[in-house]
């Protein structure tokens, strides 16, 4: 069924079942342009076979970033840059969506030391994140205008879609949590009210982008953690987007807190008789379907074949999401679609930075987050690698990725602060 073909509701339709799922790159130049290195890796990736490529998180605020190097779109300014991006992805014939997102709290301490959230809860994860202020009304209306600015110019520079990003902790997913949103106003308190700025942001992108234009929602299928977004709220959230008609609603699942798609795993307990990795999201996604008048993709833990194949088949998903096995196989789309490839890499069972303290199953949150540290970090490298033009490096240890994502993503924010240091907005910008 992979190689079946997806109509939208918008018009739109995919030539197969298979989406490079959203992978933050971290490519941008100090002032959050897009690069080079996107359309070498992008183009690489296209070239994959896979109907769909969904970007990184593209900023809609240059203020508040998921990490140094997002792309950020805050207006026209970089549009040629992003028209290129788009371009060197359709040379494969690939469709390329953008991620649009704003992290909230989850923005890190090198880039702003206030993050803006919807209450002022700070994430607590190794030291890495600022106390965040408040949102008020005026932010509020912004944050629904930046949505609707950035999804405008990405149609202008020539992306297929867009994605709103409401899952994984990031600001809109704060909002829907009672566990992070503590309001008393109108945009907190029962679901309905936790929901409306989601619901806000996805009628203003449809307002700019116009009815025939593919809009996407990633959401939650729960946080995962006590008091947070439950399954139930993602089955209520569900009916009302499809209210709202957007055209494709992605499944996934956790936060910063607790990070699903960063499960480490100790490969001596493993044994692929008793693996259950590709029912990470599936048996939430089953009720979420029921709610849903929108295509369904599931995003993560897929690496066999005939796992994608069944979940199709049994109509627990309609777009199957990989992200972490195109870092180092990027033809693994064609290669399926031709029946040459049955199983993926699974090479984050062996990513765990020794047994023991921190081993996976330490019980130290400082050590768990040090783990998927070193996770992110070894798939950050191999993409960008993959931007350089180069091949994948698989043989890289976890300790040596973990390092060199601090310095680089450090090294990334100096330069960030210094690209901007002469302009009147530099106050703006963590100091």
């Amino acid at each position: 069924m992979i190689e079946q073909t997806l109509s939208l509701p918008c018009g739109h339709t995919l030539a197969n079942r298979l989406c490079k799922a959203a992978t933050t790159e971290g490519l941008a130049d100090p002032k959050g342009r897009a690069t080079a290195a996107h359309q070498r890796l992008y183009s690489t990736w296209a070239k994959g076979g896979a109907a769909m490529l969904l970007s990184g998180n593209i900023m809609i605020d240059r203020r508040y970033l998921e990490r140094a190097g997002n792309v950020v779109v805050e207006d026209g300014s970089g549009i040629d840059a992003l028209n290129a991006w788009a371009e060197a992805a359709h040379v494969g014939d690939s469709q390329l969506w953008a991620q649009i997102s704003h992290p909230g709290r989850q923005c890190p301490r090198l880039v702003n030391l206030t993050p803006l959230a919807p209450s002022p809860v700070q994430l607590a994860v190794a030291g890495n994140f600022g106390k965040p202020r408040a949102a008020t009304e005026t932010d509020i209306q912004d944050i629904i205008a930046r949505f609707a600015r950035t999804a405008g110019v990405l149609k202008d520079a020539g992306f297929d879609g867009v994605q709103i990003h409401a899952a994984h902790g990031y600001l809109l997913s704060q909002f829907l949590s009672p566990r992070t949103n503590r309001r008393t106003d109108r945009w907190g308190g029962t679901l309905a009210n936790r929901a409306s700025l989601l619901l806000e942001v996805v009628r203003a992108v449809r307002a700019d982008v116009g009815a025939d234009y593919p809009i996407s929602v990633k959401l939650n299928s729960s946080d995962f953690v006590q008091g947070g977004f439950t399954l139930e709220e993602c089955i209520q959230v569900v009916g009302w987007l499809s209210e709202a008609g957007i055209d494709l609603l992605e499944v996934s699942g956790g936060t910063y807190e607790q990070l699903e798609f960063f499960k480490a795993h100790d490969p001596d307990e493993i044994r692929d008789s008793t693996r259950q990795r590709e029912v990470m999201f599936l048996k939430y996604a089953a009720s979420i379907k029921v709610a849903a008048n929108m295509p369904v993709m599931v995003t993560g833990g897929f690496r066999t074949l005939a796992g994608m194949e069944a979940a199709l088949q049994q109509g627990q998903t309609d777009l199957i999401g990989l992200a972490r096995p195109f870092c180092l196989d990027p033809d693994l789309p064609a290669r399926m679609l031709a029946g040459t490839l049955a199983a993926l890499p699974v090479p984050e069972d062996r990513l765990v930075l020794g047994k023991g303290w921190w081993g996976p199953n330490s019980t130290s949150s400082t050590m768990r987050a040090f783990n998927n540290q070193a996770q992110a970090g070894w798939y950050y490298h191999q993409i960008e690698r993959l931007g350089d033009g180069l091949a994948p490096q698989p043989e890289l240890s976890p300790w040596r990725a973990l390092l060199g994502h601090f310095r680089r993503d450090f090294g990334r924010a100096m330069a960030r602060k210094r690209a901007w240091s002469q302009r009147p907005q530099a106050a703006d910008l963590a100091s």
